[in-house]
């Protein structure tokens, strides 16, 4: 079995790490570690509540009079285990070790270089006093695989230049130029039972592929939760009458729900329900032929509820007139999503019916619009409206001084590089809210399997990519 030599910088960090546990909101340790090796070092350092740390480093000579850098990563990892472990992220360190071709996996867990490259690649910089380079900024920011929350918690005073790499990017010769934003909107239906001896019925929707809501959100695959409230809405202007006592569907409000059910009293007949159910299931199963053709509409009588939600229909009314799904495509990038929403999550309990919906574009102003929209549309509806939080997104900028430095590294080492713009969040729209002048590239060795038992991280590009990162920072003069 090949060896993880330690004698490599970017190796030896990279194995410290590993050490410590640090899955999200358990970075404490970590951000410890990051803070002592700032001291040992004599770094200038911040440490805040959320243990972001951010690490300073002088200009090596030659580099006084050059701008400053920022370098980024995140230092919590996604604990995920194969079935049958009794690793605890909380406490146990990760067991590496390197299979016949020279990829670093973790025994039975993953292996967190996502991104712990990043955190690897930024210590060995802090710690080499022969590495060429402006002044630098080191961000080790907490909670990225959660919803970016650490990052949010960064202040626009702690933001000292305006280029930046973020490393969190993968695949050693390509970078990214777009990132989406994103804010949540909560609608919530309070309930008041009232009594009721109609039958009840039990609505299912299923068959439906889903997918997340960020890669996928463009090929026009059916929402759930969205059929479920066409059906009633459907039925409803037939003449079917409607008291709603259940409505639930979907996981997280990134992915496109797969499945929803409605549990609903009502006094027209069950053929006559049934009738005109299997009649929209056809028209959609029309509409949803090449993207989700074995969509499932079924119904069946069950036990009576004996009580309904008083105007319930309200919450059913807004689900179905909400947008939903691709809205906006970039004119600028071939195939990119610009806009788009997704109502991820309905959940019912005794006190209120609730809806989770994800907004996600490169430009808050265009998510700014949608929920403008949906706030007045749950005022229409008799609904209440939430946006707790957002993120901002990271517009694709035509001109890259960083970009074409990366470029000519790049090339400089035998590749050509490629540019990608994805529908996801990210950190850097974060950053690039606190200072709109940052230009940012994203960077990193190859991976694979990330957020699974499987990861593993490509050795050879681990190391070539650091020998890229060092060039890259020397030219930043």
């Amino acid at each position: 079995m090949t060896q993880f030599d330690l004698s490599r910088p970017q190796n030896y960090w990279f194995n410290e790490i590993a050490k410590i546990p640090h899955p999200s909101r358990h970075e404490k340790k970590i951000s410890d570690f990051i803070v002592e090796f700032a001291r040992e070092r004599g770094l200038e350092y911040k440490q805040d509540h959320v243990w972001n740390v951010i690490v300073e480093k002088p200009a090596s000579p030659g580099y006084e009079d050059a701008p400053a850098l920022i370098m980024q990563a995140h230092i919590d990892m996604v604990p995920a285990k194969v079935d049958g472990s009794d690793h605890d992220f909380e406490n146990d360190p990760l067991d590496l070790y390197v299979n016949e071709e020279g990829w670093l996996h973790a025994r039975g867990t993953t292996l967190g270089g996502d991104d712990g490259h990043g955190v690897a690649y930024m210590l060995s910089l802090l710690d080499d006093k022969e590495a060429k380079h402006p002044r630098l900024q080191c961000f080790f920011t907490t909670m990225e695989e959660i919803g970016l929350l650490g990052s949010m918690e960064i202040k626009p005073e702690d933001v000292k230049a305006d280029r930046m790499i973020n490393l969190d990017g993968g695949g050693e010769t390509s970078t990214g130029i777009s990132a989406a934003g994103g804010c949540n909107v909560y609608i919530h239906k309070d309930i008041e039972w009232v009594t009721s001896e109609k039958p009840t019925y039990c609505m299912n929707i299923s068959g439906l592929t889903g997918g997340h809501s960020g890669g996928q959100i463009h090929l026009e695959k059916g929402n759930a939760i969205v059929i479920a409230a066409r059906v009633i809405e459907e039925a409803f202007m037939k003449g079917m009458d409607f008291e709603l006592v259940c409505l639930k569907g979907g996981e997280k409000d990134n992915a496109i729900p797969r499945a929803a059910f409605i549990t609903f009293n009502s006094s027209t007949p069950f053929e006559e329900i049934k009738a005109i159910f299997e009649q929209t299931q056809s028209n959609i199963k029309t509409e949803l032929e090449f993207s989700d053709p074995e969509i499932c509409v079924s119904v069946e009588e069950t036990d009576k509820a004996g009580r309904y939600i008083k105007d319930g229909k309200d919450i059913i009314d807004y689900a179905y007139l909400q947008p939903n799904g691709f809205q906006h495509r970039s004119m600028a990038i071939e195939g990119l999503t610009l806009t788009s929403l997704n109502l991820g999550v309905a959940s019912t309990d005794e006190k209120e019916v609730f809806l989770d919906t994800l907004i996600r574009s490169a430009m808050d102003h265009a998510s700014d619009d949608l929920k403008d929209r949906l706030c007045l549309l749950a005022d229409k509806c008799n609904v209440r409206f939430e946006s707790p939080m957002r993120y901002s997104g990271w517009n694709y900028e035509p001109k890259s001084e960083m970009r074409e430095k990366l470029r000519a590294v790049v090339k400089e080492f035998g590749g050509e590089l490629s540019e990608h713009a994805g529908h996801g969040g990210n950190e850097c729209g974060v950053f690039k809210a606190l200072n709109p002048k940052l230009d940012i590239i994203t960077f990193g060795p190859i991976g694979k399997d990330v957020h699974t038992p499987e990861e593993k991280l490509d050795l050879e590009s681990f190391e070539r990519s650091y020998q890229m990162l060092k060039k890259l920072v020397s030219m930043c003069d």
